[in-house]
């Protein structure tokens, strides 16, 4: 993974946000969540939990961004860090209901479910 620093103040920072670890990993899990809706999930429950478990797992990248680009401030930086952490507990929470019925590959629920505890 190639990382861009420049100085600021004296300290090392980040250039962009696509350079963190964590939006790269929610980033990728936010597209595998999409992929396994499109994919794995009966059309019924794609425009319901489908379309929730969408919603709430581009927040958690959103959140990131706007924290990054609002780094300087300690506030704004725990605020928006909170933001993204209740997005993905809903996201996790979410994926629980087509798995109780509809998603019979429990590969991917598994998958999905660990790695937003993990990343969390």
């Amino acid at each position: 993974m190639t990382r861009y620093w420049i100085q600021a103040g004296g300290r090392m920072s980040y250039q962009s946000y696509r350079d963190l670890e964590i939006y790269q990993l929610f980033h990728k899990l936010a597209v595998e969540a999409h992929n396994m809706i499109i994919n794995k999930l009966p059309k019924f429950e794609t425009h319901e939990e489908g379309s929730q478990i969408r919603r709430l797992s581009k927040p958690i990248c959103s959140n990131i961004v706007e924290r990054f680009v609002r780094r300087r401030c300690k506030n704004e930086f725990i605020r928006f860090l909170a933001y993204a952490l209740v997005s993905c507990d809903e996201a996790r929470e979410h994926l629980d209901s087509p798995w109780t019925g509809s998603l019979k590959d429990k590969e991917t629920y598994k998958y999905l479910t660990q790695n937003y505890g993990e990343i969390r």
